[in-house]
């Protein structure tokens, strides 16, 4: 009896270590197609390495990006090559003072033919839509899209139809002009995944894409991925493995940005007008999910956690008219934070 108690304790182990071994090889095989994927963008976008990451870390946790700065930064251009690498459909929309909840989602119109009223789909109905300067658009055009942000699927009249999967809103926000702008809630930004800053390129960047403009020569971009296998990769990301002890450091983490004195850091806390919501702490750990995937690993470590910290947590945090006189950002807090609380 015990001889089989034994064997069976080592058919158990062999399976578990096989198990292991055919993760570990799928993880390393998509960790090799994302740099193929990167390499296929990069045909056309010569920087925003960390644009490309973003939006891939949005794509495999299925949440929305906000992207910020100038226009003139090659967004539209890195997501159209970006979804063209991944053979899904791309839409741009350009948000105005005067745009419509209709223009965007769709109506319904009078057939006179037929004496009947028949659906006209928006351009929503795409797998990546591009929301440029959301915040001029009003706020009933801002609360259609946040349905199928938050919902997957939107409303026309009385019917509700389902939005194609994957579907990633990327809104873009001009930072510098103020003028028919409507600002975006709070409860609106904390619909967004990752926050990112897009930067301009380096002096060496900046002219590589000046002999890109004017060359005459246009590489094609291919294929990396079809649907099925982004879909395989998203189901891959959820299996990768999170400890106890990354759990603690994250809740620690936000707990400091509502309770800084505990965490000796008072200084801080004048400067907090309102604190991390949950979603911030989800968004934390499923990027930094991604995060391990992109770089080989089965596991999350620390330093995923600190990679992530500041574009997953920088728009949650609501900075007090002290702060704002003070010229103290939410970035400035969340560095103060990851400094004093550590894993334990």
């Amino acid at each position: 009896m015990e001889k089989q108690n034994i064997d069976n304790l080592d058919v158990q182990v062999n399976n578990e270590l096989e198990k292991n071994n055919d993760f570990e090889n799928k993880v390393w095989e998509a960790c090799n197609k994302i740099k193929e994927l990167k390499k296929e963008v990069h045909k056309k976008v010569i920087w925003q390495e960390d644009l490309i990451e973003s939006l891939i870390i949005g794509l495999l946790a299925k949440w929305h990006i906000l992207l910020e700065w100038v226009p003139w930064l090659a967004k539209t251009l890195t997501v159209d090559t970006f979804s063209k690498a991944l053979d899904l459909w791309f839409n741009r929309i350009q948000f105005t003072p005067d745009l419509l909840p209709s223009d965007l989602i769709g109506t319904e119109i009078y057939d006179q033919k037929t004496w009947e009223f028949e659906v006209k789909k928006g351009p929503i109905f795409n797998n990546f839509i591009l929301a440029d300067e959301i915040n001029r658009a009003p706020s009933k055009v801002q609360s259609a899209l946040l349905e199928a942000m938050a919902e997957g699927h939107v409303t026309i009249w009385k019917q509700t139809f389902e939005l194609e999967k994957p579907f990633i809103v990327l809104a873009t926000q001009n930072p510098v002009e103020q003028a028919w702008t409507y600002k975006l809630p709070e409860a609106w930004l904390d619909r967004f995944m990752l926050k990112v800053d897009v930067d301009y390129p380096t002096k060496e960047e900046e002219k590589e894409v000046y002999k890109m403009i004017t060359s005459e020569k246009s590489e094609e971009v291919n294929k990396i991925f079809n649907k099925n296998e982004i879909f395989e990769l998203q189901d891959l990301v959820k299996n990768i493995y999170v400890s106890d002890n990354i759990y603690d450091y994250v809740a620690d983490i936000i707990d400091a940005s509502r309770n800084p004195w505990e965490y000796w850091l008072e200084k801080i806390a004048k400067f907090i007008e309102y604190w991390i919501s949950p979603r911030g702490w989800i968004s934390l750990i499923n990027a930094a999910k991604v995060n391990a995937l992109i770089n080989n690993r089965t596991f999350v470590i620390p330093e995923d956690i600190k990679d992530m910290a500041i574009k997953a947590l920088n728009h949650r945090i609501i900075l007090s008219y002290e702060a704002i006189a003070s010229d103290i950002k939410a970035s400035d807090i969340i560095n103060n934070i990851l400094k004093n609380v550590k894993i334990k």
